[in-house]
């Protein structure tokens, strides 16, 4: 699936919305370290290069970071056991822009 594209699945006559995913760009010259868990006690699994734009799956409180957008405590879970700082992220809002990892 593409950037921004919803898709609908259909079954039974029934049409299902498919969550959408959208990218956000990681702040500009920062090669940003991925972790295997919401904090900086994770280890780092690898890092992003400059100019990375990363999917939002998900978002869950952790380690508060102090970053180019800020300081804020939520972690972006970019892959399945891969998590970055929000604060290094630009979402556009100071809050969670994406549901609660569960």
């Amino acid at each position: 699936m593409s950037v921004d594209q919803v898709g609908e699945a259909q079954g039974d006559g029934a049409t299902e919305s498919v969550a959408a995913v959208r990218y956000y760009s990681v702040a500009p010259g920062v090669r940003l370290n991925v972790r295997s868990g919401p904090g900086t006690g994770y280890g780092v699994v690898r890092v992003l290069p400059e100019g990375a734009k990363v999917p939002i799956y998900c978002q869950t409180p952790g380690t508060t970071v102090t970053g180019p957008y800020g300081t804020s405590n939520i972690w972006d879970s970019i892959d399945d056991g891969e998590y970055v700082a929000d604060s290094y992220v630009h979402t556009g809002s100071d809050g969670y822009v994406a549901s609660r990892c569960g």
